[in-house]
């Protein structure tokens, strides 16, 4: 273990750290939203390209009726974080990807819990296979593995068919709840030994691992970790607003 790395944390954060290190995993997958930082990317971004004018005002009017509904129950999980990654539908997608870098950086960077990003590093020194499984369109978390220094070829993230460099409304996937443990199957192809998630949607891949690590959850995530007996970590969160939902 490579103690410079972790010299800025605390007896707590190095603990935990030490706690996944002792298991030694040699393949091990992360939620993102709320499990390597605060606040949620994907509803963050879908709100901010709303707010840029990324996106035609026909569509603005739609998207934001729809996530209201969404917010009220009427719309699942799955299509509401496919419609975040389809809205983009006809853009460059060269156009999206920067605006991805551009607004990882100035809104959620500076939430990266840095005990996981260490941890990260620590894996990978190790000659662990590191993957980030989320919901979150692949442009926003691409950009947020930079981070981590996680190449952009171990993210399964909600994603669309490129057609001529233009943004499809053609799904490949949206790896959330039980489509997290079958993005899993389909790409990696082995079952990992280590997963980390915050809420219900990362259960289903927590339940799949020997050893589940449940970080900084939700409420309904913390209820099924102390009934299965899974450890909860609770990061230090510093003080940056976290990403707002869309306006």
């Amino acid at each position: 273990m490579n103690t410079q790395n972790l010299r800025s944390l605390t007896t707590a954060q190095i603990e935990f750290v030490q706690s996944v290190l002792q298991r030694s995993p040699m393949l091990a997958v992360f939620d993102c939203d709320g499990t390597l930082w605060s606040g949620d990317a994907g509803e963050g971004f879908f709100s901010w390209e709303m707010r840029r004018g990324m996106v035609s005002q026909n569509t603005v009017r739609w998207a934001r009726a729809r996530y209201a509904d969404y917010r009220r129950g009427q719309v699942s999980e799955d299509d509401m974080c496919g419609e975040m990654v389809t809205i983009n539908r006809g853009l460059r997608e060269s156009d999206v990807v920067r605006a991805a870098i551009e607004y990882f950086e100035n809104n959620i960077a500076k939430n990266i819990f840095p005990e996981m990003r260490a941890l990260i590093h620590e894996l990978r020194q190790a000659d662990c296979e590191i993957w980030a499984v989320s919901s979150t369109n692949n442009w926003v978390i691409e950009a947020a593995m930079r981070h981590f220094e996680i190449d952009p070829s171990r993210v399964l993230a909600a994603c669309v068919e490129i057609e001529n460099g233009i943004v499809t409304d053609k799904l490949i996937r949206v790896p959330s709840g039980e489509g997290k443990p079958k993005a899993i199957r389909e790409v990696i192809q082995r079952t990992p030994d280590a997963a980390f998630g915050n809420s219900r949607w990362d259960a289903a891949m927590l339940e799949m691992v020997k050893h589940p690590f449940v970080v900084n959850p939700n409420p309904d995530l913390a209820a099924t970790a102390q009934k299965n007996g899974w450890p909860v970590y609770m990061p230090v969160k510093n003080d940056a607003v976290p990403a707002s939902a869309p306006q």
